[in-house]
């Protein structure tokens, strides 16, 4: 898992564990508190386990070097050559990152950068990036090609600008989309209310009916962290950009893509998308993280969030979250009655909701723990000896009774002591919450050709968070709610530099939870933590719930499931969801295209038609076998088609299909990722017909394994709108744009850029 520490340290944790004291070991064990916790593990960590990160920190080196700086203006001129200016701009920005501010790569950098961006159109990012190379040094002989660029750029702004003046060009139903930069409202829809049980804890309840589509809730998240290492952009041609991971081209605050990232002055791996975020970013967290970047990195993405979090809330924010609630309902003569639990009750999108998050300690196994709280330990030792403590935790008044420090161990100042160590624990109790309230920020990547003319996506995953309100929602294997995530958008030169700060000031990262289906009065609000009942099978899925979130799930899915295996035999079921994921394991006879099902004589070992006429029988390890095939050959198929080679990709698409002893039902989901490839395939070629007519076939398969009412379903349907509309076919184009629009408004809302893209298809249709 990515968002755990590296493996070297995981392993080397995992051997201190083992050969620790049993009574050390049984002490730990048997802590119930946090604060005595961390107080336990600081005993426990020694310097050799701070070598021991140097170590292999040495390989996340976050330093800025020249010599690296110069190869990345090499590879960017390279990608200039061949017009790839994208992957150009992003090797350019990866230069500037990794330059130290007195070499004179730095200026050359800009000034090539700026090339990358005139040639994409983004004349405004273009004008300062022609600032800020003649600011470092540009050479004065060759400064003349920059002046002419700047001319160029302001030419191609005035023109754009007097086409948004001329009123004639202004769209009436665009609504100002795009120029607003009025704040969302966070929190929980008046339909929606919170609740708690000791089974559930706080959960989220429907008080009124709810209709689908509607927005339950609003939240963005009290801190996150970007994953690095996640790739994301593709050059020409399909191949993987060096700088294409999205810790490269996304601003390390506000997730905002941008070609032209502002640099960390200390640093060469953090980015952002402008001054003002690099500057909030300083204040609230990375002046602490900077020096450590490579520490962190080994520590994991959970513990640079762990330590984000409370960074940001500051000791005054924590103080007041660890002061018992007061009950205002409460009479004078019960002030002795038990106070309110503070993990019953909501507080908004502030730091006590973020604090009062279950952490499960009992939970956690011993070996977990002890992970987390020697990783903890260290990274607190190792802020201790990077400056003095933050701000934001100088003393304002005395601690708490029970928040008294730890006696002085290590030399460690008196500063840090009374400081620090509150910090430390709170960091711990964090990364605990973390396993099982972290939130992956998804987004849509697009994985089609350059320019392809349909689109081609698949959901990655770029950042982890901590959402106040989003934690509120349960799991459920067939949720009833949709959750889109916005990640905010690139500010254009229609922007002036004010509405940019104004922006900048609030998170753009935020998430929309809409009502799925109907949710009726009393009914919970349910999101999927992962495990879908329509990727996965029950016992995974249960297994998977139990080890990650401590819970045995009961949910529909799982109950209506459970009843289905008991009745046709729990190891039958299992072989059945290996190979379809349903009781039909949507595999036809090779001799008469009759269904294939489990062999009620040889459970676990086979398949025999369904047709009595026909009896044919196939073993298992022969069904797994052909199946394999299949996948390998849909990946080779795919990476032809990467490699600008569809008809070599079609032809091994036909072979795949060719009849055999089993074949696909037209509702398996192998053969809806191999009607989509032979699709993609066509569609490339120019032939919208066969590609329409492959992709009709795709749907089917989308859903019925995802359901007729799913995004998945929707997304497929919107590239059969463009195959359509691409190919002249109107009709059909505007059959099929109805039934997107209403898919893509209930899962992602009103707002979102493919329905703009619809919208612009019906009217040129219509027109």
């Amino acid at each position: 898992m990515m968002d755990l520490p590296c493996i070297q340290w995981q392993d080397y944790v995992a051997q201190k564990w083992t050969v620790l004291d049993p009574e050390l070991k049984e002490k730990f064990t048997t802590l119930l508190e946090i604060d005595d916790v961390f107080k336990c593990s600081l005993t426990l960590t020694t310097q050799e386990d701070l070598d021991f990160v140097q170590s292999i920190s040495a390989a996340y080196s976050v330093q800025k070097e020249a010599q690296q700086a110069a190869k990345c203006r090499e590879r960017g001129n390279s990608s200039f050559k061949i017009r790839d200016f994208t992957a150009a701009a992003l090797h350019y920005s990866q230069g500037i990152c990794v330059n130290p501010l007195s070499s004179e790569q730095l200026s050359l950098c800009y000034a090539n950068r700026s090339a990358a961006l005139y040639h994409l159109q983004h004349y405004q990012d273009s004008l300062k990036d022609i600032d800020r190379a003649l600011k470092h040094g540009y050479p004065s002989h060759l400064s003349h090609k920059l002046e002419d660029r700047r001319t160029q750029c302001l030419r191609h702004l005035s023109v754009d600008q007097k086409g948004k003046d001329n009123p004639a060009s202004k769209n009436p139903t665009d609504g100002g989309k795009g120029t607003s930069v009025g704040p969302l409202s966070f929190g929980i829809c008046s339909q929606a209310v919170v609740g708690f049980s000791p089974e559930k804890g706080r959960h989220l309840v429907a008080a009124e009916r709810i209709a689908a589509g509607e927005v339950l809730l609003h939240d963005r998240p009290y801190s996150c962290v970007l994953i690095a290492g996640m790739e994301e952009v593709q050059g020409k041609g399909g191949r993987q950009d060096a700088e294409g991971g999205v810790e490269h081209r996304r601003c390390h605050r506000c997730l905002t893509e941008t070609l032209s990232p502002v640099p960390c002055e200390g640093c060469s791996y953090t980015r952002y998308c402008s001054t003002s975020c690099q500057r909030d970013a300083w204040e609230e967290h990375h002046q602490w993280e900077c020096s450590l970047g490579a520490d962190l990195m080994v520590m994991g993405v959970m513990s640079q969030l762990a330590l984000r979090v409370t960074l940001k809330a500051g000791l005054k924010n924590i103080q007041m979250a660890k002061e018992p609630i007061r009950n205002e309902h409460t009479e004078p003569e019960s002030r002795d009655s038990k106070p309110p639990d503070p993990c019953a009750s909501h507080y908004g999108d502030t730091y006590r909701s973020v604090f009062h998050l279950q952490h499960h300690l009992n939970r956690h196994s011993p070996c977990v723990r002890f992970l987390s709280a020697i990783t903890i330990a260290t990274l607190y030792l190792k802020l201790s000896k990077a400056g003095p403590p933050p701000a934001s935790w100088n003393l304002s008044r005395p601690l708490q009774a029970n928040s008294h420090p730890p006696d002085e161990e290590g030399g460690i100042g008196a500063a840090w002591d009374s400081e620090l160590w509150l910090m430390g624990s709170v960091v711990l109790r964090h990364m605990l919450q973390l396993r099982c309230n972290a939130q992956a920020i998804i987004t849509l990547q697009d994985t089609g050709a350059e320019n392809s003319p349909v689109q081609s996506s698949r959901e990655i995953r770029i950042a982890t968070a901590m959402f106040p309100t989003l934690s509120l929602l349960n799991h459920s294997c067939c949720p009833n709610t949709s959750l889109a995530f916005s990640t905010g958008t690139h500010l254009s030169a229609d922007f002036s530099e004010s509405v940019a700060e104004m922006r900048s000031k609030a998170s753009r990262v935020t998430v929309a939870v809409r009502a799925a289906k109907d949710i009726s009065p009393g009914q919970e609000i349910l999101h999927c933590y992962g495990p879908h009942s329509r990727r996965m099978a029950t016992q995974e899925r249960q297994c998977f719930l139990q080890e990650q979130y401590y819970f045995l799930c009961q949910c529909e899915a799982c109950t209506l499931q459970q009843q289905s295996e008991e009745e046709d035999g729990s190891e039958g079921r299992q072989q059945c969801s290996s190979v379809g994921g349903n009781p039909q394991s949507g595999l036809l006879c090779g001799k008469c295209k009759g269904s294939l099902n489990r062999s009620n004589e040889e459970r676990g070992k086979g398949f025999i038609c369904s047709q009595a006429s026909c009896g044919h029988c196939v073993a298992l390890s022969e069904v797994n076998q052909r199946l394999q095939e299949i996948k390998q050959d849909l990946k080779k198929a795919v990476d032809l088609m990467e490699k600008e080679r569809p008809d070599e990709a079609l032809r091994l698409l036909r072979r795949t299909q060719s009849p055999s002893a089993l074949s696909l039902a037209e509702t398996h989901p192998l053969q809806g990722e191999l009607e989509d490839a032979t699709a993609r395939a066509y569609a490339t070629m120019g032939d919208w017909s066969n590609a329409a007519s492959h992709l009709e076939r795709s749907a089917v398969a989308i859903g019925n394994q995802y359901g007729k009412e799913s995004i998945e379903l929707g997304r497929q349907l919107f590239k059969l709108a463009q195959l359509h509309f691409n190919g002249g076919a109107r009709g059909p184009a505007l059959s099929v744009i109805p039934r997107v629009r209403k898919l893509l408004c209930l899962h992602c809302g009103p707002q979102c850029e493919e329905l703009q893209e619809l919208q612009a298809m019906e009217d040129c249709l219509t027109a």
